[in-house]
Parts: structure tokens; sequence; C-alpha cells
């Protein structure tokens, strides 16, 4: 069971075995992706985690089936509620579904018609706010206070975090020990628990964070030895645009990455549309960050012909919003 807020680093490798044990047989077992013209470009062998083709199309179905599987009869029984305008939604609402209890779901008016739908779809009660004009965490709490429902919350969670740890297991167990870790950051629930993972069975291995720089709080927090905030930007990872590091996550990852790198809108479109053309990947623009950063030049230090693992961390991006991606210039 993952350790109390209290102690120093939350969750362990067996936290993250045990999240890897309950997914058995309900998450998908993503492939390890590799392209030898990734490898001629970059001179590395380059291990490529495809979580775009997980349940609901990202590794947040890991955190949250994890977190809700562990639920007590009586929480079960009283339903789950999360805040999310995309990947975390869905997350929950099917991961509710599969433990028998419902999901409140609250979404902003201006979420993409179609995570909406397929919210709705998993049979989660969808409840719209205003996100300009309302306080998204007081809206939760007061959900979830009149309720009597569990919060089921995106990354500061132990158990949430070790269930994302899962597919940095799954990368190593496949493909073999890594010299370097590339992991796409936002709140940093799949950074905590790839960096656990990680350590734990190398602690050489270089683990680094990516974020887009209209977001750049991990860095700047890293910089400053401490969460910092920072007014966020328009940017095409809207997956990962968050104000500030994540109040448990935060010491996990300032414990265990080794560098936080940014990357820009423009190198992460070059990024999604590597893995469309050369690897046949939708990945959507927060889940290609972590490949960015290496075609971009971003990872420093790196010995020629290093074993480098990448998270591509989810593929839910729209038609129309994707054929622009990927478009020539």
């Amino acid at each position: 069971m993952p350790s109390t807020p209290d102690s120093a680093l939350l969750i362990t490798i067996d936290d993250v075995r045990e999240a890897a044990a309950r997914l058995a047989g309900v998450a998908h077992r993503t492939p390890v992706v590799t392209s030898r013209a990734l490898d001629a470009m970059t001179g590395h062998t380059v291990l490529l985690k495809a979580e775009s083709l997980q349940r609901v199309g990202a590794f947040k179905f890991r955190g949250a089936y994890n977190r809700i599987s562990t639920l007590t009869a009586d929480q079960l029984a009283a339903g789950v509620v999360a805040v999310s305008s995309g990947n975390h939604a869905q997350a929950v609402a099917l991961s509710a579904r599969l433990c028998g209890t419902r999901a409140v779901i609250l979404m902003p008016t201006d979420a993409p018609t179609s995570k909406l739908a397929a919210t709705r779809g998993y049979g989660a009660e969808v409840v719209e706010f205003d996100r300009w004009a309302a306080d998204r965490e007081q809206l939760l709490a007061s959900m979830a206070a009149e309720r009597g429902l569990t919060v089921v919350h995106p990354y500061d969670d132990p158990y949430v975090m070790a269930g994302q740890g899962t597919a940095a297991l799954e990368l190593i167990e496949d493909a073999g020990p890594l010299d370097v870790l590339l992991v796409c950051l936002g709140g940093g629930g799949l950074l905590a628990g790839s960096a656990t993972v990680a350590k734990a069975f190398n602690p050489s291995t270089c683990v680094v964070g990516v974020e887009p720089t209209a977001s750049d709080d991990w860095q700047r927090s890293f910089a400053a030895g401490r969460p910092v905030r920072v007014e966020v930007g328009p940017s095409i990872a809207d997956g990962q645009l968050t104000p500030q590091p994540g109040r448990l996550t935060w010491p996990v990852v300032s414990a265990l990455a080794d560098e936080i790198v940014t990357v820009t809108d423009e190198e992460i479109a070059v990024a999604v549309r590597f893995c469309f053309e050369r690897l046949n990947l939708v990945v959507e623009p927060s889940g290609a960050s972590a490949l960015a950063a290496l075609l971009a030049g971003h990872v420093s230090g790196l010995a020629a012909g290093s074993r480098i693992g990448i998270t591509l961390s989810g593929g839910n991006v729209d038609a129309a919003r994707f054929a622009k991606l990927i478009a020539p210039g």
C-alpha cells in the first residue's frame, strides 16, 4: 500500500508492482516501438512506450484504475468525482464503470466535444462549468462534500502515481535497461511513478522530465529548489499546462529526476508529424513532448549509442486538429 503523505517519498517500486498486479488483464500492455530511422537520426537506441494505444487513449487509465480499484466498499457505493477537460475525465469514467461505481466528472463547457461525448459514453455524469468564472478546485471540493464522493486526483495521489509508474515498469521489463528515460511532464504523476521505477532498476539512469515552454513551472521550480507558480501561456500541449508542481508529486520528482527541459510548440509539432509519418502512430501534442526534446537536441550529455526510453503518453486528438498539426509547414 502506498505510504502516507508524511513519508519521505510517498511511493516505492513495490507500490508500482502492486499497481501492476491490479492492472494485469485490465490495462493494455502497450507496445515498445522502435525505428531504425529514429536511431540513425539520433545516434542512439530509442525505445518508445506507446501509451497512445492504452485504454481511453492515454496513460491516465493506469492511475485512475489503480486508485478506484483500491477504494473501500462504502466508497465504491457512494461514487467518485474528478475534474478534467480531457484524458483524466475519460480514465476516471471508464475505471469507475469497470469497478462498479458511479462517476461524476466536472468538465469545462469549452472542453472538446469529442471528449465530453466519450466521458458520457463511459457512463459518467458530466457536470459542466465555466473554466474562466469558476474555481475548479473549489467546485470539486464542494461536489465531493455535497454528495459524499471520493475525489480521484489526476496526479496528487500516491495510488495514481504508482499506477502511472507501471508504464515505465513495462518499458524496462520489455526493452531492457535504460541509460536515459524521457517523460512527458504536466502535474507530475507520470514522472513521479516513472522515476521511482527507473531509479529502482538502475540509480544511474538519467531521468528527464519534458514540459512545454508555455508552462515551465517544473523547470523554474528545479532552479529555485522549491515549487514555483507561473503564468501559463497558450500551447498546443494543453494536457501539460499546469501553473505549479503538484503538492505530492513535487517531493518525489525533485528527489529522483535529474533534469527538466522544455520544448516549443513548433518542436512538438515536428514530433507529432514524425510519429505519424515514420511510426504510423497518432500521438497528441502533450504525448509527443518527450520525443520532441530528443529530436530538438535538448537533452544534454548523451553518450553515443545511449539506450533511451521515451513515453508517448497519449493519442487523443480530433481529426481536424490533427490534420493541421501534420500539415507541411
